[in-house]
């Protein structure tokens, strides 16, 4: 049985539709944005091979166009990275949580401007989000990688479902770092390492769980992309037909552009809401298990930096020594 409720998860996502909205003008622009740079990039080498090596040049010309347009794309999407981490995904996650949690935000304040306010107070600069989440990232790869590693060994499994498991596993990581970060905003942790090293062992601790729930939310995210995609496609290829316009392949890059964005701004947050949901439920009330910190910490670097930096922020916050009087559970290693 699934450990999340479809009801509360949809009207979550319902009382956060302008932020959605917010996230599906983003992520439609960033398609928008590969299509025409790929197109414009195959056009300017098509063009420029032509003149230099006639048919055969056109082709190589064709795609070195194609491949130098995405390069280019890519490179500047390098750049806002770590503000699509920081005032669009995680922004969101602020928002959800509230409605969660079932409070309200205040009234005369749109969605946006209080989620930024809301990760602004709990990461004070972009960079230090998004280097904790790449940590974060790191260290559930090597979770995923030793779970999967013991079912290659187990020879009651056949291959086939071994290799459907994995898909799986692939796909639960893809929102386990946004919900650590929910974890450190539901908590309001000041110190992101250390709350985010605690997350970290309190999903490896339960992480049967968590893939069980993984695999309802991947065939469920899948459904839903292609019933996107079929819907997009159709009304497109036929208002085109009807208008005369000969250009087959135009429905199938406008449907991928639609549904791409469409599932940034939909399901991505569906499956991300859901799994956020069974994370806190899971795990409420445990502490880390020593074992399992013990373990992560021999076998992931990026923990045992993670440990480091935690240990760090707190030195740096209070000139290496406890600050006075303080009972901040932050800055103390979880206990067993």
């Amino acid at each position: 049985m699934m450990d999340f409720k479809m009801g509360t998860v949809f009207s979550a996502l319902w009382k956060t539709k302008e932020f959605m909205l917010f996230r599906f003008l983003i992520f439609f622009a960033i398609t928008l944005a590969y299509v025409i740079g790929t197109g414009t990039g195959a056009g300017i080498g098509w063009s420029v091979g032509t003149v230099a090596g006639g048919d055969d040049g056109s082709a190589t010309g064709l795609l070195y166009g194609m491949f130098g347009g995405m390069a280019i794309v890519s490179g500047f999407l390098f750049y806002l990275r770590e503000y699509l981490l920081y005032m669009v995904k995680a922004g969101h996650i602020a928002v959800i949580i509230k409605h969660l949690d079932g409070e309200k935000i205040p009234s005369g304040k749109s969605q946006i401007t209080y989620a930024q306010g809301i990760v602004k107070e709990r990461f004070k600069e972009a960079s230090v989000l998004f280097l904790v989440d790449q940590a974060i990232k790191k260290v559930v790869k090597f979770i995923t990688r030793l779970f999967s590693g013991i079912m290659t060994f187990l020879p009651i499994i056949p291959k086939p479902i071994v290799s459907a498991i994995n898909t799986v596993l692939k796909n639960s990581v893809n929102y386990v770092d946004e919900i650590i970060l929910a974890y450190n905003i539901k908590n309001e942790i000041d110190n992101p390492w250390e709350g985010s090293k605690k997350a970290v062992v309190l999903y490896a601790q339960n992480y049967k769980t968590f893939l069980k729930n993984s695999v309802f939310v991947t065939i469920i995210s899948w459904v839903l992309t292609l019933l996107i995609f079929i819907i997009g496609f159709l009304p497109i290829a036929l208002a085109l037909k009807a208008g005369n316009a000969d250009l087959s392949y135009m429905p199938l890059i406008i449907a991928v552009v639609a549904s791409y964005g469409l599932k940034a701004a939909l399901i991505d947050p569906f499956a991300m809401t859901a799994l956020m949901q069974v994370f806190f439920k899971v795990t409420e009330g445990q502490e880390p298990n020593p074992e399992w910190e013990a373990k992560l910490e021999k076998g992931s670097k990026k923990f045992r930096e993670m440990k480091n930096k935690a240990g760090a922020w707190v030195s740096s916050k209070f000139g290496g020594k406890d600050k006075p009087g303080s009972d901040n559970k932050d800055a103390l290693p979880p206990q067993a």
